[in-house]
């Protein structure tokens, strides 16, 4: 029997389990002055990333540990290519270039800034499904 999930039921259960893990810490067994950096150090924060990650799984057939899996690893492979504000100017150019045509929609479709950064969100979404997703 297949169970279906509403997406409201989704999102609370992902929340649910942000709010879990996101309270589980540990402690370095070494002293803070020799403690390594961080290899990885992202600037997106956590709201977007579920954001994305509830989108993600919404478009790829719904909650699973494949779907959820796979969409954590997406937004983390495009966490490595585009600093948030990056991403945040890619998505709303894409956004609002989208929402008009002709001179109006020109503003936010045609600048070059636009088109580049459109343009690298677009590879590293491409770049990340083929690494994330396997088929």
């Amino acid at each position: 029997m297949e169970m279906k999930y509403s997406p409201m039921k989704i999102k609370h259960t992902l929340f649910a389990f942000i709010i879990v893990i996101s309270g589980c810490t540990t402690v370095s067994e070494k002293p803070v002055e020799q403690a390594e950096p961080a290899l990885f150090v992202s600037d997106y924060p956590t709201r977007d990333r579920v954001e994305y990650v509830l989108n993600c799984v919404a478009q790829h057939g719904g909650l699973s540990y494949i779907s959820q899996y796979a969409c954590g690893c997406k937004i983390d492979k495009i966490a490595e290519k585009l600093s948030f504000t990056e991403y945040e100017s890619a998505k709303t150019f894409t956004y609002l270039s989208k929402g008009q045509t002709g001179d109006a929609g020109a503003a936010m479709r045609d600048p070059a800034q636009s088109k580049d950064l459109r343009k690298r969100l677009k590879d590293a979404e491409a770049s990340a499904e083929k690494s994330c997703f396997v088929k």
